[in-house]
């Protein structure tokens, strides 16, 4: 039978920070980005959409992001993580609200299987500014909703699937997974929903709770 673990992307996958924050921070627009999540991003992720992408970040460099991509570091111990789960016999995937390239790059680089995100399109050198919601499908509370598609795709039933997690959007897969692992959880609220709690310096130490 395949077995599947989901991993969240920042904080598990890579060093933990927000990777749209510190775009926020990269293009000047921190203080207003920060403002408008807090306001929207659990109450209208479609007015958030438009504020962000199709007003504060449309036109601006793709350089700028494509450099964030590119310097963002590894957590500590993921490579071994990975490499660990597949001798075990698991198909591996991200479930994030972070950037599509970012996980393409883990996709590429230590062979993650599947990658369910967001993506900021790209015209020319330039944000596009789409406001197109298909684009952003990982909005607050929707990871579950692609777990579910990765069961359907595989044909397992979601008790039989890990999660690696650490934040309160997560909240809903850990709901559903028959085994979740927060690891230096943010939300106390997240690790009522646990089996599992993990707090240290290295990913490699979830390991022994991985069947």
């Amino acid at each position: 039978m395949t077995k599947l673990i989901v991993f969240d992307m920042d904080g598990i996958i890579f060093e933990h920070f927000n990777f749209w924050i510190e775009l926020h921070k990269a293009y000047g627009t921190f203080e207003e980005g920060l403002k408008l999540t807090k306001e929207y991003v659990k109450t209208n992720y479609q007015k958030l959409v438009d504020e962000v992408i199709g007003r504060l970040w449309k036109g601006r460099p793709s350089s700028v992001y494509f450099e964030l991509v590119k310097k963002v570091e590894y957590a500590r111990g993921v490579k071994e993580v990975v490499t660990e789960v597949k001798k075990r016999g698991y198909k591996t995937a991200i479930i994030s609200s972070g950037a599509s390239d970012l996980a393409e790059r883990a996709k590429k680089e230590i062979g993650i299987d599947y990658v369910y995100t967001n993506k900021l399109l790209i015209e020319g050198d330039k944000i596009a500014g789409s406001k197109d919601i298909k684009y952003w499908p990982m909005g607050s509370g929707n990871k579950a909703d692609a777990l579910r598609e990765l069961c359907k795709m595989h044909n397992l039933f979601l008790k039989d699937v890990v999660i690696v997690v650490h934040e309160e959007n997560d909240i809903k897969m850990a709901k559903s997974a028959g085994l979740a692992i927060a690891f230096n959880p943010t939300s106390k609220e997240l690790e009522k929903y646990c089996n599992i709690i993990v707090k240290g310096e290295i990913l490699t130490e979830i390991l022994p709770h991985i069947p």
